[in-house]
């Protein structure tokens, strides 16, 4: 078994990858709960012949449904080169600084 150097830049990457994915993934988890918790208050909550189809009963999952979807995107979507420019510049800068001291 190998042992990985925490210093590898390469290993850090891929810390940084797998926190992001438990970031969404536990993003995704708690939105599926508390909808589900939200849609059977809601439908304890009805009136006699009242329809469930109302915006309120959707109002939570579809602005933290596109907060989630946002927050996909960025786990997902491959960076832009910019940004992947930029990260590498700011980690050979911090490994400098830290050579320094």
């Amino acid at each position: 078994m190998k042992i990985f150097d925490e210093d590898d830049i390469q290993y850090q990457q891929a810390k940084r990858q797998v926190d992001q994915l438990r970031g969404f993934y536990g993003h995704l988890f708690a939105y599926l709960v508390v909808n589900i918790v939200i849609v059977f208050y809601n439908y304890s909550q009805l009136k006699p012949g009242e329809s469930y189809f109302q915006f309120e009963n959707f109002f939570t999952a579809i602005f933290w449904g596109i907060g989630l979807f946002s927050h996909a995107l960025i786990v997902f979507l491959p960076k832009v080169r910019f940004v992947k420019e930029w990260e590498e510049r700011k980690i050979r800068e911090l490994i400098e600084k830290q050579k320094e001291l």
